[in-house]
């Protein structure tokens, strides 16, 4: 298993040997206290269990990269911490059967969302009434959602022009709505 770890051009047999003798007596030496720590924090011991096997593959891909650690304790502890803090700031899934022991129960209201796109259908169909060169406009105003400068440079007019023709078509559009 570790062997795919060691690289001999970074370190010798010697080396890679002294390395898993140490990883085991950290291991043995530091792992109950971890797994006591991590269990304190997280308030799981199927997490906790996890985040200590995390460490102990951090600090052996240190031990491959670096090569020596002074204070095991004080390391195993600090990358523990760490992926504590990772876990803690990752965003959490919600289960919707502990969502609905908890009282909630989830429905779906899409009543305004529903009443919106009837309404945009409407509008849709009113426009389609108005004369061709206001039809045009507001499609491009308010489908295309151009502005009056993009506007009026497509329809090669002035800013005015398209401002006006858009007010009298939106007038057009108003008495077509009242009927």
């Amino acid at each position: 298993m570790w062997s795919s770890y060691f690289h001999p051009k970074y370190m010798t047999q010697r080396d890679a040997t002294k390395m898993r003798v140490d990883l085991n007596v950290a291991y043995h030496d530091y792992n109950k206290m971890l797994n006591a720590h991590a269990f304190l924090k997280v308030q799981s011991h199927e997490l906790g269990e996890d985040l200590v096997q995390k460490t102990f593959v951090k600090m052996w891909l240190y031990l491959i990269k670096e090569g020596k650690v002074d204070k095991m304790r004080a390391f195993l502890f600090h990358i523990l911490k760490n992926l504590i803090i990772d876990e803690y700031r990752k965003p959490k899934a919600l289960s919707l059967d502990a969502l609905r022991e908890k009282g909630y129960e989830p429905s779906v209201n899409d009543t305004k969302k529903l009443i919106n796109i009837i309404d945009g259908q409407a509008a849709l169909r009113l426009i389609q009434k108005l004369p061709l060169r206001y039809q045009v406009l507001m499609d491009m105003r308010y489908g295309k959602d151009l502005s009056i400068k993009e506007i009026a440079a497509a329809k090669q007019e002035r800013e005015n022009t398209v401002t006006v023709k858009l007010q009298r078509g939106l007038q057009k559009l108003r008495v077509l709505y009242r009927k």
